[in-house]
């Protein structure tokens, strides 16, 4: 698929810089290894669902028929994305009696979630148009959601 129209100015805009970066060192892990898991991280949170769960216990622990109401997903794939998400160290679950009740493992996660979304916002019109990250179906988010509990 091609486009018409200009290709977006990327050389035109100066390069971010972040405080966090020391000159003369990356942002991510020298080896190979380190790398994968930064990106398994983010694939942790490349389905809809599961950023919704997350923005969902951000104020604070929820069952697992609280987040079915909220999200809107059966009970077995509302589990499946908490299993996911408690697998990737994004929420903790504590057990009483026989609820489960899940929360934000660590409280840089509503960084990461607000500063996601501010950029998505700042980036709607590239993200649209994006040939490379297609948005993801009904069909790919079950294949995907096996696929996340496996990595």
């Amino acid at each position: 698929m091609l486009l018409s129209g200009p290709a977006p100015a990327i050389a035109d805009a100066p390069a971010p810089v972040s405080p966090a970066a020391a000159p003369g060192r990356g942002l991510l892990p020298a080896g190979d290894d380190g790398v994968e898991v930064v990106a398994r991280f983010f694939r942790a949170l490349s389905d809809p669902a599961r950023l919704r769960l997350l923005e969902f216990l951000l104020p604070g622990e929820h069952t697992v028929t609280e987040c079915v109401a909220q999200v809107g997903l059966s009970q077995g794939r509302v589990s499946a994305h908490l299993a996911c998400l408690a697998g990737c160290g994004y929420v903790q679950a504590r057990r009483q009696g026989r609820n489960a009740f899940y929360r934000v493992a660590d409280p840089r996660v509503a960084d990461l979630v607000v500063l996601a979304r501010s950029m998505a916002v700042d980036n709607a019109a590239a993200l649209a148009v994006c040939m490379y990250v297609s948005p993801v179906t009904a069909g790919q988010a079950l294949s995907g959601q096996e696929t996340a509990a496996r990595s």
